[in-house]
């Protein structure tokens, strides 16, 4: 027997797969139990227009979910889109009880806890809401704000090089970090640099298996904010191993300092389905998505070298004074190899 709180855990695991397949769709896991609290079905969301994870799970657990429990980390779809509305596939199985972790913020997908309720199911909300909406704070985020999930990420010595003096950088972090960098970007929808970053280093921006350097199969859109058309005609990201958008002020606009329009461009990549963006460029282009606001988390990898020069991580970031700080909330610290990686989310100002 599964208790619902162990359920939920299990499908906050399963809803994890999901990361980096399922735009602009949510990830959502689910599972059920039957009228024993046993697990007869569970399931995930894998990709946009496959089936949501209460289908997969109903699936597996036949007849045997009449009368039982669905588990499920965002309340179920009240809509027909892509595929039919999940409150009444629960309802049509015969399912007693819905346990929810997170409501639906989507005005056009919400409801199914209505629904579900005035056709007798028992709903409870808010088990595990927290741990949830970590899962998915990707897709939470940009729907309620109207623009992608922003993670600055980057690679520094303990003094705060990313470079050295004559512009090395390879390598700051070991062969492990770099493996985790891989892991990261495959849970992403975009990966964005600045012209400069592809000028001085030609990144290909690929999400590879580091063992043999196979490409994945899911590859993130890679963008470039090139303002002054300087990405090279045989760059890399031009390649075909990956989309690619190279943004020019013509396409979003410009901002006050003639560069590219960043809150534009955040725009632009949400009505294209991107729900996540890894910002990886240099520290030009971090300094200038931070103090605009812009970024949500920071993902650090720091080697344990000193340079003493050299290029630093992050320049102009629009802070001039102490009391100004962009303060951050530390949320996980891991060793990676040598290296130290830490995570962290920015920390909201009150108004």
């Amino acid at each position: 027997m599964v208790t619902e709180d162990e359920a939920m855990r299990r499908a906050i695991a399963l809803a994890a797969r999901g990361l980096g397949t399922t735009s602009p769709n949510p990830v959502v896991g689910c599972l059920l139990l039957d009228a024993e609290g046993e697990v007869v079905g569970e399931g995930f969301h894998a990709y946009a227009g496959g089936p949501h994870a209460e289908i997969v799970a109903l699936a597996q657990a036949g007849e045997r979910a009449r009368g039982g429990t669905a588990v499920v980390t965002l309340e179920p779809c009240n809509h027909t889109g892509r595929t039919g509305p999940c409150s009444h596939a629960l309802i049509n199985a015969g399912v007693r009880r819905v346990v929810i972790a997170v409501d639906d913020p989507t005005p056009v997908a919400a409801g199914g806890a209505t629904t579900l309720r005035a056709a007798g199911v028992q709903v409870e909300t808010g088990v595990r809401r927290k741990e949830a909406e970590q899962g998915n704070v990707a897709w939470l985020t940009a729907v309620r704000r109207g623009r992608p999930y922003v993670t600055w990420k980057f690679a520094a010595t303990l003094d705060g090089r990313s470079a050295a003096a004559d512009n090395t950088s390879q390598w700051i972090t070991s062969a492990p970090a770099r493996s985790d960098v891989h892991v990261l970007r495959s849970t992403m929808d975009a990966i964005m640099v600045g012209a400069g970053t592809v000028v001085a280093d030609d990144p290909q921006l690929t999400v590879r298996d580091l063992r043999d350097g196979t490409l994945a199969i899911k590859q993130p859109l890679r963008v470039v904010v090139d303002s002054q058309g300087r990405t090279p005609r045989k760059a890399r990201v031009r390649d075909v191993a990956a989309p690619t958008w190279i943004v020019t002020t013509a396409e979003v606009g410009a901002g006050p300092d003639g560069r590219v329009d960043l809150n534009s461009l955040l725009a632009a990549l949400f009505g294209r389905g991107i729900r996540s963006v890894l910002l990886e460029g240099g520290p030009t282009l971090a300094g200038s998505f931070l103090a605009a606001g812009l970024v949500d988390q920071v993902i650090g990898y720091v080697a344990p070298k000193l340079l003493g020069a050299g290029k630093p991580a992050l320049v102009d970031a629009g802070v001039g004074t102490i009391a100004d700080a962009i303060e951050l909330d530390l949320t996980d610290i891991a060793q990676i190899g040598p290296d130290l990686r830490f995570i962290a989310s920015l920390r909201q100002k009150e108004s």
